[in-house]
């Protein structure tokens, strides 16, 4: 196994918790809150998905599934159309309301795909690329991958824990 098929592997880990956190969930169990501050399923995944979308397409130099599959006009959330979720307020988590399983699934889908395709180009070499140099030390592309999926698997990992309490009510 090379160190793109690691990532590619690592990302479709974070496919099946996702998957496993949401489908066959109705829109109130999506977007369903276990306490009034607490984050709902709905907000979790969009907010992995967006990171995972802005990190991804920031270092392959593409522009985000966000805007180029235009997923910021079927969400039509009440924020800045470039918001990733990063220091929501309770306020702010309770405005993400998604329609159905579909919509949220088909958003962290196409960013899946986008970042799938990304580290199949990848080399060892390119793993040391900085891709970020307001860190010290700066960061490089292997260290930001690992960063996205460390973050979108505790956040997916938080979503079917809320799936569980939704389903025990």
């Amino acid at each position: 196994m090379n160190s793109s098929d690691l990532l590619a592997d690592a990302f479709e880990r974070i496919r099946e918790a996702v998957h496993g956190a949401v489908e066959g969930l109705s829109p109130d169990d999506i977007n369903a809150r276990l306490d009034p501050d607490a984050n709902s399923i709905a907000w979790l995944v969009w907010h992995l998905s967006r990171i995972q979308d802005d990190h991804v397409s920031d270092a392959a130099a593409v522009e985000q599934v966000w805007f180029s599959q235009k997923w910021a006009d079927r969400f039509e959330l009440p924020f800045a159309r470039g918001a990733t979720g990063f220091g929501h307020t309770s306020k702010q988590v309770a405005a993400v309301q998604v329609e159905s399983p579909e919509l949220l699934l088909g958003y962290f889908d196409a960013v899946h795909e986008q970042s799938v395709r990304f580290v199949a180009g990848l080399d060892d070499a390119a793993l040391d690329s900085v891709v970020d140099e307001s860190w010290s030390p700066p960061v490089t592309l292997g260290v930001r991958l690992v960063s996205v999926i460390a973050d979108d698997l505790q956040h997916a990992g938080q979503a079917a824990f809320v799936r569980g309490s939704v389903e025990r009510r």
